[in-house]
């Protein structure tokens, strides 16, 4: 009777982890990024698939166990469907921890909801409690997806790998470039002398602050939204040395004021909103927009709700045409947290939709070229590395 009652246990706790560990980590995914329809009605731009370099500031997709390389029913990005939009270059940005019952207004720093999906995810054992091994994981996954794309897809560090890559898509439409991007500089564990690694791991921008605040720097969405500390001022420094750029996507306004007042060098906003159209913490006051205006800077504009206020192509053009009036056309360009947890519009094969919305908006052809891959591909050709 023992025997078979721990047969039935041993039974049981084989069914439960194959659940835990086979269906949860799909589950997770599909029902946190999604789209409101799928049955897009996709316009035939007939030079949208002409464009030389369309691209996109910011995608979340290396924070789930879903394989690159392969089209998926689900989510919001893949190369299969990277190259069916046409897309040239694609920034990944790298979550390693956000906050339990995460919102808007105030997070602790205290709780991590990546670290139970980390160990569903089966990643290795080190990155369940280490952010750093956390987010260095997820840079070498992006590589090793360059590895097994059988010439593909590339990850690009330098102005002169750029370059190559710009070249040799002029024969290879199918090629698809990415770029790495740290969201949340809590992942250097305190330390200024870890941000070598990330450096050496391809990393080129990071944002300060993710959901709560942190040992460099106040996120809009923390408890005391403070600004640089002193450790935050010297990790801005050393980025600037190393040619790594500083993104203001959810800094609190202090932090962004104090970025603003030590360096005059190149800034973004990797995904984000305005406050003109949609009025929020989270999105750009005017008055951070003009001092945008004086600087080398590129505002990604975003495609979901709380970014635009709204839920389609129509939204996030009417907050690029905001924008621009206020910082010029070349400085604007897509941010649109695809990956992020977010409910997008479309997946990124709907990227065509926003030629029609942003014509809607008054934006020429150029302007149009520029706003969807021009800007950022000359954003990077100035302010990358040499080599």
């Amino acid at each position: 009777m023992r025997k078979k009652i721990l047969v039935t246990v041993a039974i049981l706790l084989f069914i439960i982890l194959v659940v835990f560990f086979g269906f949860v980590p799909v589950y997770v995914d599909k029902t946190k990024n999604t789209v409101i329809s799928k049955n897009i009605s996709v316009p035939d731009n007939s030079w949208y698939d002409s464009l030389p370099f369309v691209a996109d500031l910011h995608c979340d997709e290396l924070l789930w166990k879903r394989n690159l390389l392969k089209r998926h029913d689900y989510g919001h990005v893949d190369l299969p469907r990277l190259q069916q939009a046409n897309i040239a270059f694609q920034v990944f940005t790298i979550v390693s921890k956000t906050p339990r019952n995460q919102n808007y207004e105030s997070n602790s720093d205290k709780t991590d909801n990546i670290s139970l999906l980390s160990f569903a995810q089966l990643r290795p054992v080190q990155t369940w409690f280490d952010l750093k091994a956390r987010a260095l994981q997820q840079c070498k996954q992006l590589h090793r997806y360059a590895q097994e794309s059988k010439g593909e897809f590339r990850v690009i560090a330098s102005r002169s790998e750029l370059e190559q890559f710009i070249q040799d898509r002029k024969t290879k439409r199918r090629l698809v470039a990415g770029m790495l991007g740290l969201e949340g500089a809590h992942c250097l564990n305190k330390d200024i002398h870890n941000l070598d690694e990330f450096y050496k791991a391809g990393v080129r921008y990071i944002g300060l602050a993710h959901f709560f605040d942190n040992e460099w720097a106040g996120s809009a969405h923390g408890e005391t939204k403070y600004g640089l500390t002193d450790a935050g001022t010297q990790l801005v420094k050393k980025m600037d040395s190393l040619r790594m750029l500083v993104d203001l996507a959810h800094a609190s306004p202090k932090t962004i004021d104090d970025v603003f007042a030590m360096t005059s060098g190149p800034l973004l906003v990797s995904h984000t909103g305005v406050q003109g159209i949609c009025n929020n913490p989270r999105n750009l006051s005017d008055a951070q927009l003009a001092e945008l205006n004086k600087r080398d800077a590129l505002v990604g504009i975003g495609l979901w709700e709380t970014a635009v206020c709204g839920t389609d192509a129509a939204a996030t053009a009417k907050s690029i045409r905001y924008a621009a009036d206020r910082i010029g056309v070349d400085k604007v360009v897509l941010g649109s947290d695809f990956d992020g947890a977010i409910e997008a519009p479309f997946d990124i094969t709907g990227f065509p939709l926003l030629v029609t919305a942003l014509e809607k908006e008054g934006f020429n052809k150029t302007e149009i070229e520029k706003i969807l891959g021009g800007n950022t591909r000359d954003f990077f050709l100035r302010n990358l590395p040499a080599r």
